[in-house]
């Protein structure tokens, strides 16, 4: 690493009269109240309106949030990003809304990114690199990327920490915490939690260190594949808040004709990228949970047409599921093959997905389910496209039964497989999805505890 203690030091403060004001909690205090007075403005005029009336207040109130935390950044983009999951706190038309989030914010200006590039390093810009693309490639919650050329010619991919980002943590999970409570004033026992989550999950993504430790390991982990790419850090331009990793042409891989334009079949596209998350979540246990367009892609090289890679993208958000976790989750599959609706109950409330008192309840939603499994021929017969129907289902129970809550790490867990299937349908409808996941489940089912 070539930053330096003073390098740190500098870059924990702001320099910028407008990053200090946005670090200082003071700008995101006023944005929020401005948006608070429109939506209860809105919401307001929409009481006498009926219940249509009342659901376009809440999709417009959810699409103005939105704008202000994408505006906002930081904490609360992403806690945009994790309320768009959340099927158990809030309805279905305001996560719609939020889940622009997952891939749209508005980039910084870059004399404000060189300067922090320049603070992080320890060196002008120009010295560090060949060259510098002005024009971000991504833009997201807590950094916006940029292409680069390293002196000795490495393409380069940039990953680059909104200044403000640190500071502005404690100010800003106190103005979260604050405005949770007045949303959530009879699910206060439900938030808190979540809350708590969000915030240690954010201290991880901030440290690109940590990012870029777990893209090695799961490089390592994937690495008996040989058609998967998970770029490869360069420390001596990476910090723990500038992470530079090398850049690989690419693919949208959900882009057919492209695809197909290169003579790249996209149904071994999708094969090999089940192939990996299947060993990620069932083997290993560490997975990259934020499987959204802008982080997979194929990669374009010679070759491609007869054995295309796929591209990984953005470890931030990666998750370890702790050993606890994976016996409960172990142990609940298990009892949804026996059909044992005890069984799953009281697996669920072991990984704390059930609130005092709620057990009746839940026994009631997970036997329906079992209902739906009986009539599409057990567990382990699903397709893909039945898998993501039960979803569908999941996310009704979710909000339609008091005091059930996932936990965080089983949420992205379970949006992670549920992504792969849309997608694999979407790209290439003839894979069967849960055909190729079914190997590496069953040796999950067969570990010992």
């Amino acid at each position: 690493m070539v930053t330096t203690t003073t390098a740190i030091e500098r870059s924990r403060t702001p320099r910028g009269a407008r990053e200090r004001l946005r670090a200082s909690g003071v700008e995101a205090a006023a944005r929020l109240a401005w948006c608070a007075v429109a939506i209860g403005v809105r919401r307001l005029a929409a009481r006498g309106g009926g219940r249509a009336a009342r659901e376009r207040a809440l999709v417009a109130s959810a699409r103005r949030l939105a704008r202000t935390a994408g505006a906002l950044k930081g904490a609360f983009a992403k806690a945009g990003q994790f309320a768009s999951l959340r099927h158990d706190v809030l309805p279905a038309a305001a996560l719609a809304e939020l889940d622009v989030l997952q891939e749209r914010v508005p980039p910084l200006p870059f004399r404000v990114v060189e300067r922090f590039v320049e603070e992080q390093l320890g060196a002008p810009i120009a010295r560090s690199f060949a060259t510098f693309d002005p024009a971000p490639i991504g833009a997201a919650s807590i950094a916006q990327v940029h292409r680069a050329r390293l002196h000795d010619g490495t393409d380069v991919a940039v990953k680059v920490q909104y200044p403000w980002i640190e500071a502005a943590l404690p100010s800003d999970l106190r103005l979260l915490r604050f405005a949770l409570r007045r949303v959530a004033r009879n699910r206060r026992d439900a938030v808190e939690p979540l809350l708590e989550e969000f915030a240690a999950g954010l201290r991880e993504e901030l440290d690109f260190e940590r990012e870029a430790r777990v893209a090695a390991e799961i490089a390592a982990n994937l690495a008996e594949l040989d058609r998967i790419v998970v770029p490869r850090a360069v420390p001596s331009h990476s910090t723990r808040r500038v992470l530079t990793m090398t850049h690989h042409p690419r693919i949208d891989l959900r882009d057919g004709g492209a695809l197909r334009a290169r003579g790249i079949a996209p149904e071994r596209v999708v094969e090999t990228l089940v192939r990996a998350y299947a060993r990620m979540v069932f083997r290993d246990g560490l997975f990259h949970a934020d499987p959204h367009p802008g982080n997979l892609f194929v990669v374009d090289e010679p070759g491609a047409a007869e054995a295309p890679r796929v591209l990984f993208l953005d470890f931030g958000l990666s998750r370890r599921l702790a050993p606890e976790l994976r016996r409960a989750l172990r142990g609940a599959l298990h009892a949804v093959i026996a059909r044992d609706v005890e069984g799953v109950v009281s697996r669920m409330d072991e990984m704390g997905m059930i609130a005092d008192g709620a057990r009746p309840g839940v026994e009631r939603a997970v036997s329906a389910m079992f209902e739906r499994l009986r009539e599409q021929g057990g567990a382990l017969a699903l397709s893909g496209g039945q898998v993501l129907g039960l979803k569908d289902e999941a996310k009704r129970l979710l909000g339609e039964t008091p005091g059930l809550r996932l936990p965080n790490d089983l949420l992205l867990y379970a949006k992670t497989l549920s992504y792969l299937f849309a997608l694999g349908g979407r790209i290439a409808p003839d894979v069967d999805a849960m055909r190729i996941s079914l190997p590496y489940l069953l040796r999950f089912l067969a570990e010992a505890d």
